[in-house]
């Protein structure tokens, strides 16, 4: 089973943040720039005022979830950086949504 990389640091996600390409679905805003290992890397970030922690965790198991199944059709050597949208309810999310949302996501930006 292949590790999903994933960005840890408060500095690292700033780094994607400020310079990375903006790309938005319907549920999910991501940010994606060019890392400068050989490797992807992700990060997962919700708004504390958006719902309870549990609910944070169960999004952010969705989209780790649904990018583990896509990432080996993904190009390398990228950061990734997903925020989910504020004015979405949580309980639109849901596995098939979130899939589609991303897919979308990777085709606008040429990596899928």
């Amino acid at each position: 089973m292949k590790k999903t990389f994933k960005l840890k640091k408060n500095y690292e996600f700033k780094k994607v943040l400020n310079k990375g390409k903006y790309f938005s679905g319907k549920y999910i805003d991501c940010y994606i720039s060019k890392g400068t290992e050989s490797i992807n890397k992700i990060g997962i970030a919700i708004g504390v005022k958006i719902t309870n922690a549990v609910n944070r965790n169960k999004i952010k198991r969705l989209i780790l979830e649904n990018y583990r199944l896509m990432e080996n059709e993904l190009k390398m050597g990228y950061q990734f950086v997903f925020l989910w949208k504020k004015k979405i309810n949580i309980e639109e999310a849901t596995f098939v949504h979130i899939k589609e949302d991303l897919e979308i996501i990777f085709k606008k930006a040429g990596l899928l």
